[in-house]
């Protein structure tokens, strides 16, 4: 594993309109937080929270949020490293795949 690896769960507090029976943003968040840390222990990643109705100054976060709003994207919508990995109700199996590519190995059960 080269470097630390960025997950980005982009939602908001209000459910979007087509996942009205799915967790909300955060829930998915706190939940894909954990799943990860489970995982993959001991190894370094960081999983961060943008509100897309008030996102962080940092332009790159804002530009996404700005695209999630006006694309009518189903949020959550989950980042590796700039890439879309998940959208409304995003899958575990597809994520840890992803981080997998990055070099994360997952814990024997």
């Amino acid at each position: 594993m080269s470097k630390e690896v960025e997950i980005q769960v982009y939602g908001a507090e209000v459910l979007c309109p087509s996942c009205v029976n799915l967790p909300s943003s955060k829930e998915t968040y706190e939940w894909l937080e954990a799943a990860l840390t489970r995982k993959f222990p001991n190894q370094s990643f960081r999983v961060s929270y943008i509100d897309i109705e008030n996102p962080p100054e940092e332009h790159v976060k804002k530009e996404f949020a700005r695209r999630v709003i006006e694309e009518d994207m189903f949020y959550p919508v989950v980042l590796i490293e700039s890439e879309i990995v998940g959208e409304g109700n995003p899958r575990l199996k597809t994520i840890v795949a992803e981080m997998e590519k990055y070099g994360y190995k997952q814990a024997q059960e």
